[in-house]
């Protein structure tokens, strides 16, 4: 049983997966998106879905410091919807405050990588995270699909 994360954006979405047990998470790739367009990735969703055999999708919810939440999150939830609609499959968010600012730092300290190579990994190390945090929190999907 694996699950997909997924980090979000108006231009992007990270995607990792799961391992088979639910224990670590792995950066897979990033998709391109153009909100605006209406143009989501569903295709290669679809491709990588299928490649992994996903049981359901951790997807992150970009809340503010306050706890609110502003139009981003509400972005987030609209994905979560056509995620839904499109697999039928079981979808959770995760806060996934810092989740972006703490991958930057990642890639800064321990890659010591270029501010270009790491724009190319930052959103599929940030759905790395998100998974990586749901997992460790026990989630709820992690009981409903065992």
């Amino acid at each position: 049983m694996r699950l997909m994360g997924l980090d979000v954006g108006s231009r992007t979405v990270g995607i990792a997966v799961s391992d088979q047990l639910g224990w670590t998470a792995q950066g897979v790739e990033i998709i391109r998106i153009n909100e605006d367009e209406q143009k989501f990735g569903i295709e290669r969703l679809k491709e990588l879905v299928n490649q992994y055999e996903v049981a359901g999708f951790v997807i992150g919810l970009p809340k503010n410091m306050n706890n609110s939440e502003g139009p981003r999150a509400e972005a987030a939830r609209d994905y979560g919807k056509l995620v839904t609609d499109t697999f039928g499959l079981p979808i959770d968010f995760q806060d996934e405050r810092l989740t972006t600012v703490e991958a930057e730092r990642m890639l800064v300290e321990q890659a010591d990588t270029s501010r270009s190579k790491r724009k190319k990994v930052i959103d599929k190390l940030a759905a790395s995270l998100i998974l990586e945090n749901y997992l460790g929190r026990q989630g709820k999907l992690l009981t409903q699909l065992k």
